[in-house]
């Protein structure tokens, strides 16, 4: 009982966690018309998220494995929704920079401190499962803030689009602040607790490394097609924001579910066969995503270039659990919540706090049909590390 009532508000602050994230990228065009926006600027948009969300990230991983997590969680929450409300608000560029900078904070703090959390209720095997079911949230609350903020954007205004999202998270932010955390280490016992200076010894840990720059690749990728292909689907495909985003968010909730949970299922099943199952999956995951998206660039029929990028995101979905259960099982139980703070800062750092800038500065430079292409090249580092991770699980 208790895991499921821990796994369902974990699941849905997730959700909105994702949707108050992308709600932006759907309402684009609208806030480049009425705050004169660039593309460079809306890049940046994106990019201070994650600047922010990254560098936030080791200060909560380090409060997380000595403090009451759920409410850290719930504090986490509060700071996003508001923020997420803030940006509705917003008059001017430098106005919606700051309020996407705080959404990192808040969102920083939550994904930290998450998925260690919820792995500490499950026995190893299921981790990559349990995980998998978790990581739906990414593709389904990404869907809906592509959805809801084309529709809600399109009809009434991108301000209101802001507004409504943020909601939901206060609510559930209440229902988090009472939930049990009885794994959690004895708050006298503080010699078990890792010190700060313990950060070192994760940068040590070679598998531990090897999953994070895996993840930065999938990161890279994910971060700048979220940013840049609704606007693509404008510029090149003729359809309105609100088409956009709903045709955006339909593939992501679709094709992102069907990776996130066919991965977690194959990676643990795969699991029985061989102890380098979860970087198969990912390698599979790399070299599978990049034909799909060069033939949807190239593709002047609206549903022929949809399905290309339905292929691409059912792939680069697929290793969800098996990252998140490769993170759990590399890192010693009472450092998780520091191990989880580096990986975020190392995926965002060289992942979507860069991707949404560079696609945005190149798009400025030649055009965005070639700036996509040119990001799916950093598949070739990443197909790299997953040799190098298994290498290492078979010595």
């Amino acid at each position: 009982m208790i895991r499921k009532r821990l796994f369902t508000v974990l699941f849905l602050l997730n959700l909105f966690n994702y949707i108050d994230r992308q709600v932006l990228y759907a309402v684009f065009p609208l806030i480049q018309t009425d705050l004169h926006i660039s593309d460079f600027q809306f890049g940046s948009l994106a990019s201070v998220f994650m600047l922010v969300y990254m560098c936030y990230a080791p200060i909560c991983g380090y409060l997380a494995d000595r403090k009451n997590r759920p409410h850290l969680i719930a504090i986490s929450a509060l700071i996003w929704s508001a923020a997420t409300l803030a940006g509705g608000a917003a008059k001017n560029f430098t106005h919606l920079l700051t309020a996407r900078g705080a959404v990192g904070i808040g969102e920083g703090g939550f994904t930290t401190i998450a998925q260690p959390f919820l792995a500490e209720h499950y026995p190893k095997e299921k981790h990559a499962w349990i995980l998998g079911l978790f990581g739906l949230a990414l593709p389904l609350g990404s869907a809906l803030g592509y959805i809801l903020g084309g529709i809600i954007g399109q009809t009434w205004g991108w301000r209101l689009a802001f507004m409504s999202v943020s909601v939901p998270g206060v609510l559930l932010a209440l229902l988090a602040w009472f939930l049990p955390d009885r794994a959690r280490l004895s708050q006298a016992d503080n010699s078990a607790k890792p010190a700060f200076v313990q950060y070192i010894r994760l940068l040590k840990n070679k598998p531990f490394l090897y999953v994070c720059l895996i993840q930065a690749v999938i990161t890279f990728l994910i971060g700048g097609c979220s940013a840049w292909v609704p606007t693509y689907f404008v510029r090149h495909l003729g359809l309105n924001v609100a088409q956009a985003g709903s045709w955006f968010g339909g593939l992501v909730i679709v094709c992102g579910a069907i990776g996130t949970f066919w991965g977690g299922k194959w990676a643990a099943e795969r699991l029985k066969q061989s102890d380098r199952a979860y970087y198969e999956v990912m390698a599979a995951a790399l070299l599978g995503c990049v034909v799909p998206i060069w033939l949807g660039l190239s593709a002047t029929y609206m549903y022929t270039a949809l399905a290309c990028f339905g292929a691409a995101i059912v792939l680069l979905f697929l290793p969800t659990g098996a990252i998140a259960a490769a993170l759990v099982d590399t890192t010693p139980a009472p450092m998780r919540g520091m191990a989880f703070a580096v990986n975020i800062f190392i995926i965002h750092l060289l992942g979507d706090a860069l991707s949404p800038s560079l696609i945005g500065f190149l798009s400025s430079r030649w055009n965005l049909e070639t700036a996509l292409w040119m990001a799916t090249l950093v598949v070739v580092p990443g197909l790299w590390f997953c040799h190098l991770a298994a290498r290492q699980i078979k010595k």
